[in-house]
């Protein structure tokens, strides 16, 4: 009798983790619009980042929440536009005087909606939202943290930033040997056969450092690329490398899911936190400029969905979707309870091939900066219906596009659209002054940073 009962409850709670899809949030760093072969890129092969967009949907007009990391990265983890949770530049504690931002404490992430609908929380990688108390992640509702906490790497096989080590295991510095992306991997892959074993539902975001600079490829996979690619330069051949070696290790990824029998049960999303550097060799396809501009080339990024049985293979939406939106969509995804007052929307209906018709919202981009370029100002960029606005330096005019007669940003209508260029800019101005009603430096009396 007793072993009768064991087996019901087993039963009950197998049926009631099925009902909840374990989730990864797969995010490249700086990865170009273009930078996959699916694309129809052609010196670039990557056959498992192409194989998440060939067995589930393809978003077509995808956009970061801003042009660079922090930002993005707030946006994804709370639901809400990144200067409304106090993040509108590039976090960069253990460099005070350049940092740009401070994630709002009272916020509410992700794995914080998700524990409540009991799932196991996990980040693997960057985090760059902060170093120290209290915006690291396990502070933030992650039940586990195993990455690197800082903005970017000097070198990919000593992981260090600024002679310091950001490398931790939850809140212990760790020293792992080897090229970051094969660390990540590894820690991820280590995670799910962890997950499989406690039969509970997770939550794992894996964000890569690659194919951030510094552009520093195993050198194995950037001889194989000029070999096969004849005439290509160095500039280019190394980053294609890089995102070669990123895509084999989302392919060992993916392998693991499949062993461990978790991938019908998994929904993955699979995005970049903005467009690629140019300067380091990226491909943003027909979009123009790339990482650090509010173009559309900083902006567009891919944007894929896998969801065995409930995302049809192979297929394609023209929906607007931000990087906020994936918050929205695992929660409700999930079954959990998302914070009133965030700006994300769930796009679950379309994932699932149900009518959803598009959102009634405007777009508001924003990025603080410092440097002489930037002097610790904003540049923006705002899209209602057809109209983009932006300005792209804070010591230029603003510029209006019409994005769908030219959708490559190539003819400024300020001057010959004076009417639409007033109302655009008024627009703009408020979406300014709500975001500046939050506070984005580190208060006096926070814990300092180690």
């Amino acid at each position: 009798m007793k072993a009768l009962i064991t087996l019901i409850c087993l039963l009950g709670f197998a049926a009631v983790a099925a009902d909840k899809p374990n989730v990864i949030v797969i995010l490249a760093d700086d990865l170009g619009r273009a930078d996959y072969s699916a694309f129809g890129t052609k010196d670039i092969r990557t056959p498992h980042i192409d194989r998440l967009f060939a067995e589930g949907m393809t978003f077509q007009n995808f956009r970061a929440n801003t042009c660079v990391c922090s930002p993005s990265r707030a946006a994804l983890l709370t639901g809400c536009y990144p200067d409304r949770v106090g993040v509108p530049g590039v976090i960069r504690e253990e460099t005070p005087d350049d940092s740009w931002g401070f994630l709002l404490p009272s916020a509410t992430t992700l794995p914080q909606v998700l524990r409540p609908a009991g799932y196991h929380t996990a980040i693997v990688g960057k985090w760059h939202l902060g170093v120290g108390s209290p915006n690291q992640p396990t502070e933030r509702g992650f039940d586990l943290f195993h990455g690197f906490l800082g903005d970017m790497m000097d070198d990919y096989y000593t992981h260090l930033r600024h002679k310091q080590n950001f490398m931790r295991h939850n809140l212990e510095t760790v020293d792992p040997k080897g090229h970051a992306t094969d660390v990540f991997t590894g820690w991820a892959c280590d995670y799910l056969t962890e997950r499989a074993a406690a039969r509970s539902p997770f939550f794992l975001y894996l964000a890569y450092n690659a194919p951030h600079d510094p552009i520093q490829p195993p050198q194995e996979w950037l001889d194989k690329v000029k070999q096969r690619e004849p005439g290509i330069t160095e500039k280019r051949a190394k980053i294609v490398a890089l995102i070669e070696h990123l895509d084999d290790g989302i392919g060992r990824v993916l392998a693991t899911l499949d062993k461990l029998h978790l991938a019908d049960n998994t929904l993955i999303f699979f995005t970049s936190d903005n467009g690629g550097l140019l300067t380091s060799g990226a491909n943003n396809g027909p979009w123009r400029s790339g990482k650090t501009h509010m173009y559309e080339g900083g902006l567009r990024v891919p944007g894929a969905a896998r969801w065995p049985g409930h995302i049809q293979p192979g297929s394609r939406t023209e929906r607007n979707v931000l990087t906020m939106d994936i918050f929205a969509t695992v929660t409700e995804a999930a079954g959990g309870k998302a914070p009133e007052g965030i700006d994300a929307t769930s796009c679950l209906p379309t994932l699932l091939g149900q009518a959803q018709p598009e959102t009634r919202r405007d777009h508001y981009f924003v990025r603080r900066e410092g440097g002489v370029m930037y002097g610790g100002k904003t540049i923006e960029a705002y899209i209602k219906g057809d109209w983009k606005i932006l300005q792209d330096s804070p010591f230029a005019p603003q510029e209006l596009y019409n994005l769908k007669l030219d959708p490559q940003e190539t003819t400024d209508l300020a001057a010959k659209n004076k009417q639409e260029f007033r109302e655009m800019a008024a627009e703009l101005r408020k979406q300014v002054q709500r975001g500046g009603q939050v506070p984005w430096q580190r208060p006096e009396g926070a814990v300092p940073v180690p």
